[in-house]
């Protein structure tokens, strides 16, 4: 646990002539990942914790849609999301109201420090009894769960379709959630699906196979002829 200084002055005391950055080269380096802490925090507070972020979709017609996403760490759930072609403040809020009726607000709320956070939305968390986290600037890394959903939900689905409005959009997101909570394997979740799939036997009977999210994906399971 000796840093640099420290064993330069011993090496002094015992007359050996050598200067503090060389003995500073020759160091075997053990720093630790500096997310261990960041981490730590998302370990201890995973059934109390959700994030919250933006991600952007292209139409047919070249318009953007903002869709915002509200993830639960426990069991990777999404517990809302939400479509519209001009976020505001206002509008971000009241998603937050839709996202945790009554009392079933959480402890943590994580997010990033985009400006469509504003005064209204903060209000809203803190009169809701949530407490913020945000991450540090230009680090994704430290919202990495719901980094990780919505880069599925783009190569899953939205990279093979054509979003042609709106609606579109909230059918086929609607229609994948619905696949991803009931059949969608994690190996954060020890290969289980966020609603939790049970293992089936052979004598349960043949495997069938079922259209998920219109065919773009499927799910398997036994079922007796």
């Amino acid at each position: 646990m000796w840093g640099a200084p420290r064993i330069h002055g011993e090496l002094q005391k015992l007359g050996i002539e050598i200067t503090e950055p060389t003995v500073a080269k020759y160091m075997v380096r053990h720093r630790k990942p500096p997310s261990q802490t960041w981490r730590s925090f998302l370990d201890n507070h995973i059934g109390s914790l959700v994030s919250v972020d933006f991600f952007i979709v292209p139409t047919i017609r070249f318009q953007l849609l903002y869709v915002f996403l509200v993830l639960a760490h426990d069991r990777r759930r999404i517990l809302h999301f939400a479509v519209t072609r001009h976020p505001t403040a206002e509008w971000t809020a009241q998603q937050m109201r839709d996202a945790f009726p009554w009392d079933s607000a959480p402890r943590y709320l994580l997010r990033d420090r985009d400006r469509i956070f504003g005064t209204e939305f903060v209000d809203q968390v803190r009169a809701m009894g949530i407490k913020q986290v945000l991450s540090a600037p230009g680090c994704p890394w430290q919202r990495a769960y719901v980094e990780r959903v919505i880069g599925s939900i783009r190569r899953e689905c939205l990279d093979h379709i054509i979003v042609v409005d709106e609606r579109s959009l909230v059918r086929t997101l609607t229609r994948y959630c619905s696949y991803y909570h009931c059949w969608r394997t994690h190996l954060s979740l020890d290969k289980d699906a966020p609603d939790r799939r049970r293992s089936q036997a052979e004598r349960e009977g043949e495997v069938l196979e079922f259209d998920e999210v219109g065919g773009l994906h499927h799910h398997y399971e036994r079922r007796a002829a």
